[in-house]
């Protein structure tokens, strides 16, 4: 069993009040728009990261991380991304990525809004965390933790936390 803290656009910023978070998990997987390559650096120190560059990214994070991560995390195949719409709203082109992929969970960010849904046409789950950031139109800094379990996934629960200006 994995525990995983999802986040994504953080655009530069590690609110404190996530490290508890980040300290009860095994993995953090970041959907893009990192910003500063230090906050990754600050994330791999502690845990095992898995990340992707997204829109705003710089040239040296887009250099560390790919566009596109697909791999497993016990039984369960995943992809993540940064702009990936959710279901049925994909472009033509990633809706035929996640058909070839097959992946058990879809993961986006970019939106900086949070939802989980399933979509049975492409059989996964998609997971967008919205932002944990402070640059954006959110009001509420939000991302998601879980468990993987084999092939299950398990305990999701969502942490929102008042969004505060740094």
């Amino acid at each position: 069993m994995k525990k995983i803290l999802l986040i994504s656009d953080t655009h530069s910023y590690l609110d404190p009040r996530i490290e508890k978070h980040i300290d009860e998990c095994d993995e953090v997987w970041h959907a893009g728009d990192i910003g500063d390559i230090e906050l990754t650096d600050k994330l791999k120190a502690k845990k095992k990261l898995v990340a992707v560059y997204g829109n705003i990214d710089s040239q040296m994070v887009r250099r560390e991380f790919k566009k596109d991560e697909i791999f497993f995390c016990e039984e369960t195949k995943v992809f993540i991304t940064h702009i990936g719409g959710y279901p049925p709203h994909y472009t033509v082109s990633l809706k035929q990525i996640i058909k070839e992929v097959q992946p058990q969970i879809f993961i986006c960010g970019h939106s900086h809004i949070l939802k989980v849904m399933y979509d049975k046409e492409l059989n996964c789950l998609h997971m967008n965390p919205g932002a944990i950031g402070t640059h954006g139109f959110h009001h509420v800094q939000t991302a998601l933790k879980f468990e993987i379990n084999g092939s299950k996934i398990e305990n999701l629960n969502i942490i929102e936390l008042k969004r505060i200006n740094n």
